[in-house]
C-alpha cells in the first residue's frame, strides 16, 4: 500500500503544485549582504515536512513542518530581505514566517515566475492542512475510508499509513500517542495492522467513557439521537435557547455517517465532531465576529495596545525590528508605540534610548505598520510617538508619516466644527491616529503659521526612560517640538496628569495623560469612580514601570476596571498577563477593540470595583465549573527521560478585587492522552462583565516549579454553559493541536 505522498496531501492528489513541492529545488537562502547561499529545498512523503539541505557539520534538525508556518510573504517583504538584497529583485524573493520565536527564512529564486510557484504552491498546502473536510461516507465511515486508502487492497495499514489517514479524517493525534496505541494493537507484531486491529486503533484512538455517558443518556432512539434526542440535550445540558432546526443543522454540519444522516440522526462519532467543533465549544459563536456597537466614542472601548512595541526580547540588549511590529498588528493591537531618537544621515531611528537594543529606521517602521495595520482588522491604530529628536530630524518624521500613510493619516478632525468629543471606530476605519504633543489647541487651528517650532513641556514617560541607570532629569524638562509633527497630532494630545480636578476643569477631551503603572494602581485603589469618570470623556494610556528590564508585565485587569483604555503591555512576553490580555480581545471579531460595560460609560454610574455598592454592575452569578478530562496533553520535556505529564488543571478568574479567585484539580500520574478528574468547582461572581477566565494546565512536578502544558483565557460573558471542550494554547498562544480540556459549565444567578 504505497503512499507516494497521496494519503497525506488528502484533496490534493495529482496536484501541480504539490508535485512541484514534492520534487523541490534550488533556492538561494539569504542570512546577510555576504552570506547567500544556495540550498535545496523539498517537501517530504508525508506532505507536511519540509527538508532543506545544511552545510552544518553538527546535522541539525533541518526540517520544519507545515505546521510551524504563519504565513508566506511575496517580495522583500521581512527585514532581512529587505535589507540584504537589492530592490530590483522584489519579485524573485519571499520569505517564510514561523510561528514563535522560530527565525524567518528569507529566501530568493532564480526568477519571478518561480518565485511565485513557490510561494503559491505552500500557501495551497498550508490552506490545505487548515481547512481538511471531514469525509463523510454511509456505513461506518472509518472504515469505509481506511479501504479506500488501502490502495493495494492488502487490508493492512502501516504506522505511517495511518497517520496520514487520520490526519485526512480530521483526527488529530499526537505522533508519540499514536505510536503507543499501534503497537498496543498490532498484536501480530508484523509492523502493521489489519482487519480487526484497525478497527481496535480507531476506538482505542476515539475511545471516551465520559462521551460514552452523555451520548446513552441522551440517545433514546435505537441507540441512536435522533434531531428531538439532540435537541433535548442541547436545552437540558447547554443551556441553549435552541430549536428544531438548529438540531437539524447540527446533524447536517457535523455527522459524519450518510445514512444516518439522511433519517436526521447523530452517531456517537458525529457527537464527538459536534464536541470538539465551534458549537460545542466555550467561546461563544456569535462572539466570534464582531457583534458590538462600534459607533460609539473611541473612548468608550478598551484599545489592545502594545509597549516597547519595536523589541523582540528585553529591554537592554533585545534586537529592535519591524518584525515585532508586524507579530503585534498581526494580533489586533491597535496601539503601538515609537520610540523615535535622532539617528545617522539624518534619518530618525527607533529603539530603547540609552541601552544596547539595536536601532530600526523610523521610515522603514512606518512602511511595515502601513502595510500590516488592517490585516486582521480594520478599525483605527495609534501611532504613540515618544520623541527625542532634533526638530530636524522631527520634520522628517512628520515627512515620512504623511508621504508613506498619506490619506489613511488623520490631519485633521472629521468634519468641518471643531470636535466636542472622539469619533468612533466605525468612523475611523483604516484610519491611524499619532499620539505625541502638540504646541495649541484644536480650536487655535493652524494660525501662527510662520512659527516652525516651540517648546513643550517633556512626555512623562520620555524623562522615565532615563531613569534606567541615568540620573534622574527634573520631571519638567522642555523638548522643542517641529509645528509640521505638532500638526497631525488630533485626537491623541500628549498631556501632564495633574489630578482629575484639573484634567475636568482645563483639560479638552482629546487631551490625554500617560501614567506608569504604579502610579495609575494607586489612583485605582484610592480614586476609582474619579478615574472611571475621567475615563468616560478621555482617554489613559497605562505602560509597564522601565524598571521592568525583563520586559514583564503588571495584571491589566484592575486598569481595564476603572475603565482605562489603552493599557498597554510588553507583547513580546509570553506570560499570563499576555494570556489575559488575548482573552479579553478574543471576542468582537479579535478586532482590538471591545466595548466598556455600560455602567463604565454612564455619567450618573458611582461604580467602585474596591467597594460593592449596589448598582446595575452588581449581577451576582454562581459559576459552576466541572473539570471533566483531557485529550492527548502534549509531553514537555521531549528529552527528559521522564516525559509523560502528571497534568492537574487550574481555573482562575480575574475581575475586580472580591471576584479573584483560583482553584485546582488534583493531579494525575503518568497520562496526558485521556486523564480524567471529575472535579467540580464554584465561584461567586459579583461583577459578571469585567470578570475573565482563565483554564492553566500544568505539570506536576514535587521539585520544582510546575511547567505549563497549556492554557486558555475569555471573558466569562462570552462563555457557553453545559458540556464544552476547550482548545489549548501555548505560553505564545499558538493553538495546540490535538489537546483539548472538556468540562462542564454552569452561569446562574445567584439567589
Amino acid at each position: 500500500m504505497e503512499s507516494n505522498g497521496t494519503v497525506g496531501s488528502h484533496g490534493l492528489e495529482g496536484d501541480p503544485d504539490l508535485h512541484f513541492l514534492l520534487v523541490g529545488g534550488q533556492l538561494v537562502k539569504v542570512r546577510s549582504n555576504s552570506w547567500k547561499k544556495a540550498r535545496y529545498f523539498k517537501l517530504q512523503e508525508d506532505c507536511k515536512t519540509f527538508w532543506h539541505e545544511s552545510k552544518k557539520i553538527i546535522r541539525r534538525n533541518h526540517t520544519f513542518s507545515i505546521d510551524d508556518i504563519d504565513s508566506v510573504r511575496k517580495g522583500r517583504q521581512s527585514e532581512g530581505l529587505s535589507k540584504h538584497t537589492d530592490p530590483s529583485l522584489e519579485d524573485y524573493c519571499f520569505a517564510i514566517i514561523f510561528k514563535g520565536r522560530q527565525k524567518n527564512l528569507d529566501l530568493m529564486a532564480a526568477n519571478e515566475a518561480d518565485a511565485k510557484r513557490w510561494v503559491n504552491a505552500i500557501e495551497k498546502i498550508i490552506n490545505n492542512m487548515r481547512n481538511l473536510n471531514r469525509q463523510q461516507k454511509s456505513e461506518h465511515w472509518i472504515i469505509n475510508c481506511m479501504r479506500k486508502a488501502d490502495k493495494n487492497d492488502d487490508n493492512q495499514m502501516t504506522l505511517k499509513e495511518l497517520k496520514h489517514f487520520l490526519r485526512q479524517i480530521n483526527v488529530e493525534v499526537d505522533d508519540t500517542y499514536a505510536e503507543e496505541i499501534f503497537r498496543k494493537c498490532d498484536t501480530s507484531n508484523s509492523g502493521s495492522l489489519e482487519g480487526s486491529e484497525i478497527k481496535h486503533f480507531y476506538d482505542l484512538l476515539t475511545q471516551r467513557e465520559e462521551v460514552d455517558v452523555i451520548y446513552g443518556n441522551y440517545a433514546q432512539t435505537d441507540g441512536q439521537m435522533s434531531a428531538r434526542d439532540l435537541l433535548n440535550f442541547l436545552l437540558n445540558e447547554q443551556r441553549e435557547q435552541a430549536s428544531m432546526e438548529d438540531a437539524l443543522k447540527l446533524i447536517e454540519k457535523y455527522e459524519v455517517d450518510e445514512t444516518e444522516k439522511q433519517q436526521n440522526r447523530m452517531t456517537k462519532d458525529g457527537f464527538l465532531m459536534y464536541l470538539h467543533h465551534e458549537d460545542g465549544s466555550i467561546f461563544n459563536p456569535a462572539h466570534r465576529d464582531v457583534y458590538q456597537d462600534m459607533s460609539q466614542p473611541l473612548n468608550h472601548y478598551y484599545i489592545s495596545s502594545s509597549h516597547n512595541t519595536y523589541l523582540m526580547e528585553d529591554q537592554l540588549k533585545g534586537p529592535s525590528s519591524t518584525e515585532a511590529y508586524i507579530k503585534a498588528l498581526m494580533k489586533s493591537c491597535r496601539c503601538v508605540e515609537l520610540d523615535c531618537w535622532d539617528g545617522p544621515n539624518g534619518e530618525p531611528v527607533i529603539y530603547h534610548g540609552y541601552t544596547l537594543t539595536s536601532k530600526v529606521l523610523f521610515r522603514d517602521v512606518i512602511k511595515a505598520i502601513k502595510d500590516y495595520a488592517f490585516k486582521t482588522s480594520d478599525y483605527p491604530v495609534i501611532l504613540s510617538l515618544e520623541n527625542h529628536c532634533t526638530v530636524e530630524q522631527q520634520k522628517l518624521m512628520a515627512h515620512h508619516l504623511i508621504s508613506i500613510l498619506s490619506d489613511a493619516l488623520v490631519t485633521k478632525p472629521l468634519g468641518n466644527t471643531v470636535p466636542s468629543n472622539f469619533p468612533s471606530p466605525e468612523e475611523l476605519k483604516g484610519k491611524f491616529l499619532i499620539k505625541g504633543k502638540r504646541l495649541n489647541k484644536l480650536s487655535a487651528g493652524n494660525n501662527n503659521s510662520n512659527i516652525e517650532e516651540d517648546t513643550v513641556s517633556e512626555e512623562d514617560e520620555a524623562a522615565d526612560c532615563k531613569e534606567n541607570g541615568q540620573k534622574a532629569k527634573p520631571k519638567k524638562s522642555k523638548i522643542k517640538l517641529a509645528k509640521a509633527l505638532s500638526d497631525i497630532v488630533i485626537y491623541c494630545k500628549s498631556v501632564h496628569f495633574n489630578g482629575f480636578e484639573h484634567a475636568k476643569e482645563q483639560q479638552e477631551f482629546y487631551e490625554m495623560s500617560s501614567f506608569k503603572e504604579g502610579k495609575a494602581f494607586n489612583l485605582a485603589e484610592t480614586s476609582a469612580t474619579a478615574y472611571i469618570h475621567h475615563n468616560m470623556d478621555k482617554l489613559s494610556r497605562i505602560y509597564p514601570a522601565g524598571s521592568r528590564t525583563d520586559s514583564s508585565n503588571y495584571n491589566p485587569v484592575p486598569m481595564w476596571n476603572v475603565g482605562c483604555q489603552i493599557v498597554a503591555l510588553n507583547f513580546q512576553t509570553p506570560y499570563k498577563e499576555m494570556h489575559i490580555n488575548q482573552g479579553r480581545f478574543l471576542p468582537n471579531g479579535f478586532c482590538g477593540y471591545i466595548l466598556k460595560p455600560e455602567f463604565q460609560r454612564s455619567l450618573s454610574s458611582q461604580f467602585d470595583p474596591n467597594t460593592l455598592t449596589n448598582g446595575p454592575w452588581l449581577q451576582k452569578k454562581t459559576f459552576h465549573v466541572m473539570v471533566i478530562s483531557a485529550q492527548q496533553l502534549p509531553k514537555i520535556n521531549k528529552d527528559k527521560h521522564k516525559s509523560i505529564v502528571d497534568p492537574l488543571v487550574r481555573v482562575e478568574i480575574y475581575g475586580i478585587p472580591a471576584d479573584n479567585a483560583s482553584k485546582e484539580t488534583h493531579y494525575i500520574e503518568n497520562n496526558g492522552f485521556n486523564p480524567m478528574w471529575n472535579e467540580r468547582f464554584q465561584f461567586d461572581v459579583h461583577v459578571p462583565e469585567l470578570a475573565m477566565v482563565r483554564f492553566v494546565v500544568e505539570d506536576y512536578d514535587s521539585t520544582s516549579q510546575n511547567d505549563l502544558i497549556g492554557q486558555y483565557c475569555l471573558p466569562l460573558t462570552s462563555v457557553q454553559s453545559g458540556y464544552r471542550h476547550i482548545p489549548l494554547l501555548t505560553k505564545r498562544g499558538d493553538v495546540i493541536c490535538s489537546a483539548g480540556l472538556f468540562v462542564h459549565l454552569m452561569l446562574i444567578d445567584a439567589s
